[in-house]
């Protein structure tokens, strides 16, 4: 199957990460977005274009700083004395895979500029409606807050993300490996492409029909339930994030190589899909965020 050759050459270059891979791969064909937080270093920017060029898509890289403005991400119209009439320049929004490098350095205003394409997947500038490539998959890359010169993302920003998850240290035998190994950019700059942007498409569709029973949307409505019914420091789940890990879980699914969803396609994918989603309290960022949403699937009882 061509998704898990994808996988098998993108362990090749990030070495000892397959987890991180497979998340991220799902989160494509689910039709999601993908946030990565970590410290800086640890090969985030690498796994999004190792990702892009395995997949052949063509993509953008905004290197978000607190000084970019929202026309350095969508594009602006400008006036061309030649013909004499305004026309629209695209930004690097208009791209099948976007880079969003370092997102929580710019400003809420410049970060909320996302917000149209990411949910749509189209942007609207100066009253006038620009359609998004297809497929759109924006992953950004997010610094700890605990780091100087960033914000954090405001919640309904993060809500449009599938899917947050962190790479963390490679293993002793990776790093080394690492270390005595051949260059990350020159791998991926000789690397050819796995997949076509219309094979992607057609993936999409074939998880959309992904057989999910009655029996794996009450767990799912169970979770979401349990969330609810938590502490008053704690959100509850939303629709939105319910829908979310029903997608994310058929991706899975697929990439299992099976044609229906298991309760434990759910638990794999639940932790990187609810752990943003349960608090936005200082604090509770990270791992902290991670052990709550593990608390939370291990509570409730698959029937």
């Amino acid at each position: 199957m061509s998704v898990i050759r994808v996988l098998d050459k993108a362990d090749q270059v990030i070495l000892g990460k397959r987890p991180q891979l497979k998340l991220s791969l799902c989160c494509l064909l689910a039709q999601g977005h993908l946030l990565i937080e970590d410290i800086p270093g640890v090969g985030k920017t690498t796994l999004v274009r190792l990702l892009a060029k395995s997949l052949g898509l063509n993509s953008t890289r905004i290197q978000f700083t607190n000084d970019l403005l929202p026309a350095d991400i969508l594009g602006t119209t400008v006036f061309d004395p030649e013909r004499k009439s305004f026309h629209f320049h695209k930004g690097p929004i208009f791209g099948q895979m976007v880079i969003a490098d370092e997102l929580n350095r710019a400003t809420p205003k410049t970060q909320s500029a996302c917000l149209q394409a990411m949910e749509e997947r189209r942007v609207t500038v100066d009253g006038v409606t620009h359609p998004l490539p297809e497929p759109f998959f924006v992953v950004a890359t997010q610094n700890p807050l605990e780091q100087a010169g960033t914000y954090p993302l405001p919640e309904s920003q993060l809500d449009r993300f599938l899917m947050r998850i962190e790479i963390g240290y490679p293993n002793e035998g990776a790093e080394k490996q690492l270390l005595k190994g051949e260059k990350r950019d020159r791998l991926i700059e000789n690397m050819e492409p796995v997949m076509s942007p219309e094979d992607i498409l057609k993936v999409q569709l074939v998880v959309e029909d992904i057989h999910c029973s009655d029996a794996i949307i009450d767990y799912i409505q169970r979770i979401l339930q349990h969330t609810r019914n938590q502490s008053a420091d704690q959100w509850g789940l939303s629709p939105r994030a319910g829908l979310a890990l029903l997608k994310a879980a058929k991706a899975w699914a697929f990439i299992e190589g099976r044609s229906m969803v298991l309760p434990e396609d759910v638990q794999e994918v639940g932790v990187s899909v609810i752990s943003h989603r349960l608090n936005r309290g200082e604090g509770f960022q990270g791992g902290v965020a991670n052990q709550k949403a593990l608390e939370v699937l291990q509570s409730v009882q698959v029937d």
